[in-house]
């Protein structure tokens, strides 16, 4: 389902029904139907291609939660996109670790080579480049995260490399 931005806040969203089957799995793991909120809230985001608030709505529908439960969790975790984002969605993070050894040069480097600002998407549509606070890999920086694969202990030229390759 390939919805703009726009029509994600406008439009009821219902889950697939592989989607439910799977949520169906989660809600089985645990005592508690909140406690399978992440792991649908992951769900929608590959189904819907971002969480909006009619994604969230669909979340508190099939877990039988308060919508506003979903809407705190889902607007703190960074891992959840609130808007669309590319086809690789290349997150380098900037914090004191990663600063100190290099991240500021690396992120400046792929925002060039990709020709976007901070949270731009370039105009194919392929990337998406997000600059983040932390990416839980301190001692093995700069690290950035494309999609769901980790990349460290990067250099200008092997950040190059990795979006040649996604070329």
């Amino acid at each position: 389902m390939a919805l703009t931005q726009f029509e994600h806040s406008k439009v009821p969203l219902e889950f697939s029904e592989p989607a439910k089957a799977e949520i169906k799995k989660h809600l089985a793991k645990y005592p508690d139907r909140r406690a399978a909120m992440l792991p649908t809230l992951y769900i929608a985001q590959r189904e819907f291609g971002f969480i909006s608030p009619s994604a969230m709505a669909a979340v508190a529908k099939v877990l039988d939660l308060p919508e506003t439960w979903v809407r705190e969790a889902a607007t703190w975790y960074t891992m959840f996109n609130k808007k669309p984002v590319g086809k690789y969605h290349v997150q380098v993070c900037t914090n004191i670790s990663c600063h100190l050894v290099g991240a500021d040069g690396v992120l400046e480097a792929i925002l060039a080579n990709v020709g976007v600002e901070r949270g731009g998407t370039s105009k194919d549509g392929k990337f998406t480049v997000s600059e983040v606070e932390c990416l839980a890999a301190c001692g093995s920086g700069p690290c950035m995260q494309v999609n769901d694969d980790y990349h460290e202990h990067l250099t200008v030229e092997g950040a190059m490399k990795v979006l040649n390759a996604l070329k």
